[in-house]
């Protein structure tokens, strides 16, 4: 039965202890050291921490929450005792010999407690030397002062009192609270109540109560109030809930929560190790050890990760760490309890916390995971290190980033791109790119990482995190991005989603564009190619499926995009589309491939879509699309320019055995007759344009000998096509349709036209070739030629192809037609129709269009007064003068006498007429005979230098043809003087000469 006055039996705890000290000095110098490095060492400064550990213990016993109560009395014999009370378990005798102990603690067999070697209550000897812990039951009293007068009784523990000059253990003697003890206050079971040393400021332990409160709230989960003094902000209390925000979860061993201390909210995930066997004797028992961690939160509840901790253990201990989060951990501590003891217990919680972390991560919104991530850098402790290198392993393996496909992806099986601005694309590339990370807004929003801007637990705002490389989370380059695209099969619309998701990027990443080279474009044809550079990009209406043509790479209308242009595409109009060389390629071998099984439909329609859009102006300057394969209505495969269509206005003046069939009734359907004629198609007349006049597949008649006629080939040809297939009898109406349209009849009146050469040598008018008519416009050739029949089309054209507007000689078979014209006596040209015949026929042989070699010599010959004369009387008048003596039936006249002599195989007069003049005359200068002067003025041309010899009549003697005398106008004697019976004869004479005629 206990002692009333003494309830927890100090007396006999007393004896004991002197006891042993009175038998054994050193035994109290042991103890006296020991408590001595317990105060000054590992326990110094904790006080409060240590009483807080105690209530905390003492509220989990007793299974009710814990509250703490912080307050100052003034004592009535002078200076403050500071008293702090708590609930739960009272003060009981085992707790009262463990305070008497050293290093024996009432709960080494409670695996709860957060008290481990019964050495913690030593730290309140920095406060005061005689402390006090009361209960309703009673109290307990420490005394520095009892303890040094019982010390004095024994001889031995007094001299080592005196040698230690007053240090003592003031822990190991414990006496009863006298009956004056104050109550223990209201709802509390237990108080401690120090009596402070002086020096001591009351204020200042009660504000380092307070500063310490709200982390011991957090690390003692049986302590849920703490109230420091009088004043209300000093008074904190521990409120859990399970939020929505953060859902309670159990992915690793344990569950999370949030716990708001005061003002500041913290992301609990709270776990256990256990099957533990600690190498501490007094610990050997514990078998489960618990941990926390904690994750500040900002007031809107977004993560506040740390930047700089220790490890808490559960209180501060001295291992630095560099978390995002702090870990409350029940590990093995040294003696000190600032540093935890290596080993198999450490390794297990430090392992199994590890795993819980994920529990943390997982319960903040994914935009926030990443900043929980620790931090790169050195580790601030091995502890840091070893930690960091086990948060890592474990974040890396479990699934917890969000996917673009949805659900969470392991950052080691994970991929993200390595592209700013570009948050669409994930999403669209979720089912290529597997364990795709989904947009970085989803996983980054709105924190900075630890590297670049944790401090003091708030990172700044306006930052984005990234993923740090630890993680091992695969980043995909732009390069590599495309490499991957490669191959892939999507819809045209969901590329251009992508290029538009990757434009942003390519505005603020240099060298974006250059990695992005080979990115796949989707062609028209249902192809895709590696790369923009190579790729067309339509404008305007084009054929909406173009056929797949090597080297032609058209991008299909619904992916186009700007950045395609950047990336090296470019515009394609429809002109230049169609002149593509894969398009020109594909329309020159189309019937070769037609002809070979290949279906060259597609082809032909996009073709015919294309002249479509560019119009008549647009196919015309390209003769090559007459290569397009078409079919005719057998269905055979052929050029576009060797089919004609059916109603065609050509078709009825084709030869029966012209090599054009009829195109098929199909072709009508699918491209209208402009579209048609504009590829080849034969409907009227059409033009052949190219600049390489002498290339052999323009298939046009007799086309090399036109060139080889002319002094320099045209840089162009420009030639009417298929006159050769043209009927004998259907000319005239063909000669009206040619000027029917302006392309046709420009190419029969240009210069040096091929058509206007080929007319007038191969058409027939009415049996005849063009130059054996004239034109009605024109009669000045009449007495030699006929009209053309009508019907009369364009005069213009009809000259052109070689209907006669006046006397040209154009060849050798011209100058026959017109020798024999000239010499049927049924036709009745008068002198000067007469001479101009001459004149055009000698000017042919002088240009050279006609060599005399070339023809047979006439029979006949017209002569100067308009008679049929036989050549064998004939003579070429080359000298004016000499026609007075020789019959005007027998002369022939005009154009150079010599080339016409040539020509008609005749002799010239100067050549037949010999006579000399038979009486000198009377000298008189040119310029002194008024009618000479006057007709030169008339004439226009200047008076002649020199004399002429003046007679009353002039005779000459004639040896040949015929001799005798003969009176003439004017005469040029051998010496080249002239005589004149008319001086304004002999004046015309002189000028005939001077103009070549002699």
């Amino acid at each position: 039965m206990s002692d009333p006055a003494d309830p927890f039996g100090t007396a006999a705890l007393r004896a004991g202890v002197l006891a042993a000290w009175g038998d054994s000095p050193t035994r109290f110098r042991e103890d006296a050291n020991a408590e001595e490095d317990l105060r000054l060492g590992g326990y110094a400064d904790t006080w409060f921490v240590e009483l807080a550990q105690n209530a905390a213990d003492a509220a989990r016993v007793a299974g009710v929450s814990g509250r703490l109560r912080v307050a100052v009395e003034d004592l009535r014999e002078g200076g403050s005792e500071l008293r702090v009370a708590n609930t739960g378990a009272p003060l009981d005798a085992a707790g009262v010999m463990a305070l008497a102990s050293l290093r024996a603690s009432a709960k080494r067999d409670d695996a709860g407690s957060v008290g481990r070697f019964g050495v913690g209550f030593a730290a309140v000897l920095a406060l005061s030397d005689a402390p006090r812990m009361v209960t309703g039951r009673g109290g307990v009293a420490f005394s520095a002062a009892a303890t040094a007068d019982a010390v004095r009784e024994l001889p031995g523990p007094a001299a080592e009192l005196a040698r230690r000059g007053g240090q003592l253990p003031v822990l190991r003697l414990v006496w009863p609270t006298g009956p004056e003890e104050p109550p223990v206050p209201d709802g509390y079971a237990t108080e401690v109540r120090l009596p402070l040393r002086p020096g001591l400021d009351p204020q200042e332990l009660l504000a380092a109560a307070a500063a310490a409160a709200p982390d011991l709230l957090l690390a003692l989960p049986d302590l849920v109030e703490v109230a420091v003094g009088e004043l209300q902000e000093s008074h904190f209390q521990a409120t859990s809930s399970l939020e929505s925000g953060f859902p309670a979860t159990t992915r690793g061993p344990g569950t999370t929560q949030v716990v708001a201390i005061g003002e500041r909210r913290w992301l609990l995930a709270r776990g256990s190790a256990e099957g533990l066997v600690d190498t501490a004797a007094e610990q050997r028992e514990r078998r489960v050890r618990s941990f926390c961690w904690a994750l500040p939160l900002h007031p809107d509840g977004r993560p506040a990760p740390l930047a700089a901790d220790v490890l808490h253990a559960p209180t501060a201990t001295a291992e630095s760490l560099g978390l995002p989060a702090r870990l409350i951990a029940d590990v093995p501590l040294d003696p000190d309890r600032r540093r935890v003891r290596a080993g198999e217990g450490l390794d297990a919680v430090l392992r199994a916390a590890a795993d819980a972390y994920l529990d943390l991560v997982a319960a903040v919104p994914p935009a926030e995971r990443v900043a929980l991530v620790p931090a790169p850098g050195f580790p601030r402790s091995e502890l840091d290190g070893r930690l960091r290198a086990l948060l890592l392993d474990v974040l890396r393996a479990a699934p917890w980033l969000p996917a673009a496909a949805g659900g969470e992806v392991a950052p080691q099986d994970a991929a993200v791109l390595d592209l700013p601005d570009a948050d669409d694309l994930p999403a669209l590339l979720a089912d290529v790119v597997p364990g795709l990370l989904a947009a970085p807004s989803v996983w980054e929003e709105g924190h900075l990482h630890a590297a670049t801007g944790r401090e003091g637990g708030l990172p700044p705002t306006g930052g984005r995190a990234t993923l740090p490389p630890d993680l091992g989370v695969h980043r995909i380059g732009p390069a590599e991005l495309a490499d991957r695209l490669l191959g892939i099969r999507r819809p045209a619309g969901w590329w251009r989603a992508v290029y538009a998701a990757l434009e942003p990027a390519a505005e603020t990443v240099p060298g974006l564009l250059a990695e992005l080279r080979a990115l796949p474009v989707p062609l028209a044809d249902g192809r895709t190619v590696p790369g923009p550079a190579s790729v067309l990009l339509p404008l305007g209406r084009l054929p909406a499926d173009m056929p797949a043509l090597p080297g032609l790479h058209v991008a299909h209308p619904d992916a186009m995009h700007p950045l395609l242009l950047r990336l090296g595409a470019s515009l394609a109009e429809p002109a230049g589309l169609l002149d593509h060389p894969a398009v020109r390629d594909a329309v020159e071998r189309s019937v070769d491939d037609a002809e070979a099984g290949l279906d060259t439909v597609p082809l032909a329609e996009a073709v015919l879509a294309l002249v479509d859009e560019l119009g008549p102006a647009g196919a015309a300057a390209r003769s090559w699309l007459s290569a397009l394969a078409l079919t005719d209505v057998d269905g055979d495969p052929a050029r576009a320019d060797e089919l004609v269509l059916p109603d065609a206005v050509l078709r009825p003046l084709l030869a029966d055995d012209a090599p054009l069939a009829v195109l098929g009734p199909e072709w009508e359907r699918r491209a209208s007759r402009e579209v048609l004629v504009g590829v080849g198609v034969v409907d009227g007349f059409t033009v052949l344009r190219d600049d390489d006049v002498g290339a052999p597949e323009h298939g046009l008649d007799d086309v090399e000998r036109w060139i080889d006629e002319l002094d320099r080939p045209p840089a162009e040809l420009v030639a009417v096509r298929d006159l050769d297939l043209i009927r004998d009898d259907a000319w005239p109406a063909a000669l009206t349709l040619l000027p029917a349209r302006p392309d046709t009849r420009a190419a029969v009146l240009a210069a040096g036209s091929y058509t206007a050469w080929w007319l007038a040598r191969h058409a027939l008018l009415h049996g005849h070739r063009p130059g054996h008519w004239r034109l009605p416009s024109a009669p000045g050739p009449a007495a030699l030629y006929d009209p053309v029949p009508a019907p009369v089309p364009d005069d213009a054209v009809l000259a052109a192809a070689g209907v006669r507007a006046d006397l040209v000689v154009a060849d050798a078979a011209d100058a026959a037609d017109l020798l024999a014209r000239l010499a049927d006596p049924e036709r009745h040209p008068d002198a000067a129709l007469t001479a101009a015949a001459h004149a055009a026929l000698a000017a042919a042989v002088l240009e050279r269009r006609v060599d005399p070699a070339d023809l047979d010599p006439p029979d006949r010959v017209r002569a100067l007064d308009g008679t049929v004369a036989d050549v064998d009387d004939a003579v070429v008048l080359d000298a004016p003068w000499l026609a007075a003596v020789l019959p005007a039936g027998e002369v022939v006249s005009g154009g150079d006498p010599r080339a016409l002599a040539d020509l008609l195989d005749l002799p010239t007069a100067s050549e037949v007429v010999d006579g000399e003049v038979a009486v000198t005359g009377r000298p008189v200068a040119w310029s002194a005979l008024a009618e000479v002067v006057v007709t030169c003025g008339t004439l226009g041309v200047p008076v002649p230098a020199g004399v002429v010899e003046l007679h009353e009549e002039l005779w000459v003697v004639l040896h040949r043809p015929t001799p005798g005398r003969q009176r003439v106008p004017a005469w040029r004697d051998g010496d080249g003087r002239w005589h004149a019976e008319d001086p304004v004869r002999a004046l015309l004479a002189v000028l005939g000469s001077a103009s070549g005629t002699d």
